[in-house]
């Protein structure tokens, strides 16, 4: 009974504890007045990617550098910016490096279409080796009669 106690308190800890980060990650005093300017704020930030951390977006991130891109972003959107000239105005800033989901273009357009690419590749493989498949397991069609002699006096001969 001791140890499920035990057990029980240390798991709500951690879970207290990990439940938490990723909403403190965004301090009280960043957070806007009003609330669609702070929902418009979370999902760029949402997108934006953490230079530091790089697999995090900014909104997650306890960076220092990805704290000042929240508040840029939210200084952008309450000057009357829109979502597409904050995030434009981020990219040409640092690059497209800094979007989490990179746009589609003519740099990007290998990056967005090799899985397709190779999907495409690995059916027809597929499709190959299956038919090879078929093909090798088909019966063959027994001898004619001419066949079975010339096969008796090849045979023969040795």
């Amino acid at each position: 009974m001791r140890i499920g106690k035990r057990l029980s308190l240390l798991l709500l800890g951690l879970s207290l504890v990990f439940s938490g980060s990723a909403a403190l990650a965004v301090n009280p005093d960043e957070v806007l007045a009003d609330p669609q300017l702070e929902k418009r704020a979370r999902e760029i930030s949402a997108e934006l990617r953490c230079m530091v951390c790089q697999n995090e977006s900014i909104d997650d991130s306890n960076a220092e550098l990805a704290r000042d891109l929240r508040v840029l972003v939210r200084e952008r959107l309450t000057s009357g910016d829109s979502d597409k000239q904050v995030m434009d105005f981020v990219v040409d800033r640092y690059g497209e490096f800094v979007l989490l989901k990179p746009r589609f273009n003519a740099q990007t357009a290998l990056l967005w279409g090799f899985p397709v690419l190779i999907l495409l590749i690995g059916g027809v493989a597929l499709a190959i080796a299956f038919r090879r498949r078929n093909t090798a397991a088909e019966v063959q069609k027994p001898l004619s009669e001419r066949e079975k002699a010339e096969l008796s006096r090849l045979l023969d001969d040795k």
